[in-house]
């Protein structure tokens, strides 16, 4: 009940704070301080084929709001209203930017080893992530990350470096040793886009070594990504592990329909492993889907119908926590994002 409590006491604040900020700084069309509000919501069906159950769920229910305070310093705050039925703060961070391009950030932030695309709800080309993005690492820790925006020749790109307590979210624990990671960024979004990364993670129990390279290409109406990581570990009761994925899209617009204006096909084969004595992957698992969008000026949605064919050569504890997990899986998924 105080959960719930809690919970009510946000969004009363959100609403009747956050809110009315938004109106005056549009009505006086002031440029700072700035804010903006943005958020997902992602319900979703699921059936097994294997077990034959089923569910509904609320995956994410997030909701924050980001700016500039001036010209030289920012922040971010998001929450996550219901995380499968758990409240979780998100983001809450401050950045200075002292020199154009570079921006100092400092609270809970994002590690630099995840693409957005694969571990964002809004920016996912399927209802649940690949193994890299789901299996390896939480996403977020409480630390330091400094960004540098510059350019390869006429080639966009960025380096990151971040140092964290390694101990995931919303714990400031204290450490005698610090888990530390960088990522290097070739190209945009649009066209051609690699990076590499490197994460050094460690606490009182567990030491991993974490590092990996993608590329990507996006045109105007398709795009296609593929990423590999591998997780050494150096302690003898955690065991290595690697994976991939290769996925990509179409997107095919609709002139016609009343409810949608663009029709997406998409597939991805992804793999992980665990066992690097034995030869193959234990799990690879193919995803076909497709999805009906639409966008408007503040909002987009999408309708999802994917389906997973798992193939195991071995089973694996992470994927075996209860049966439906590695099941072939049929999911039908609403996103709403602002």
């Amino acid at each position: 009940m105080k959960l719930m409590h809690d919970r009510s006491l946000f969004v009363l604040f959100f609403v009747s704070f956050f809110i009315p900020s938004i109106c005056a700084q549009e009505a006086d069309s002031v440029s700072y301080p700035s804010m903006k509000i943005s958020g997902t919501l992602k319900n979703k069906f699921e059936y097994a084929s294997e077990t034959g159950m089923s569910r509904f769920s609320v995956r994410n229910s997030r909701i924050g709001a980001s700016g500039n305070i001036n010209s030289f310093s920012g922040y971010k705050a998001q929450v996550e209203l219901s995380n499968e039925g758990r409240f979780e703060v998100l983001d809450l961070s401050g950045s200075l930017k002292p020199v154009d391009g570079l921006s100092l950030t400092l609270g809970q932030t994002s590690v630099p080893i995840f693409n957005q695309y694969i571990v964002s709800p809004s920016e996912m080309m399927f209802a649940n992530r690949a193994f890299i993005g789901k299996y390896f690492l939480s996403t977020r820790d409480l630390g330091f990350r400094a960004d540098y925006e510059f350019k390869i020749g006429s080639v966009p790109s960025s380096f990151e470096l971040g140092i964290y307590n390694g101990n995931t979210i919303n714990d400031p624990v204290w450490r005698d040793r610090l888990s530390y990671g960088a990522r290097l960024a070739v190209g945009s979004m649009k066209g051609f886009r690699s990076t590499i990364k490197y994460y050094d993670y460690q606490n009182e129990d567990i030491h991993y070594l974490f590092y990996g390279a993608d590329l990507r290409y996006e045109a105007r109406n398709w795009k296609l990504e593929t990423e590999i990581m591998k997780r050494d570990s150096r302690v003898e009761a955690e065991s290595d592990m690697l994976s991939y994925y290769f996925q990509g899209a179409y997107f095919i617009p609709l002139t016609k329909s009343r409810f949608f204006d663009r029709l997406v096909p998409a597939a991805r084969w992804d793999a992980i492993d665990k066992n690097p004595d034995n030869k193959g992957f234990d799990v690879n698992r193919l995803t076909v889907g497709l999805g009906f969008a639409f966008e408007q000026k503040n909002i987009s949605s999408i309708l999802r119908l994917d389906y997973e064919w798992y193939f195991i050569e071995n089973e694996l504890d992470i994927l075996n926590k209860y049966p439906e997990m590695d099941s072939d899986k049929f999911t039908v998924e609403l996103v709403f994002t602002f």
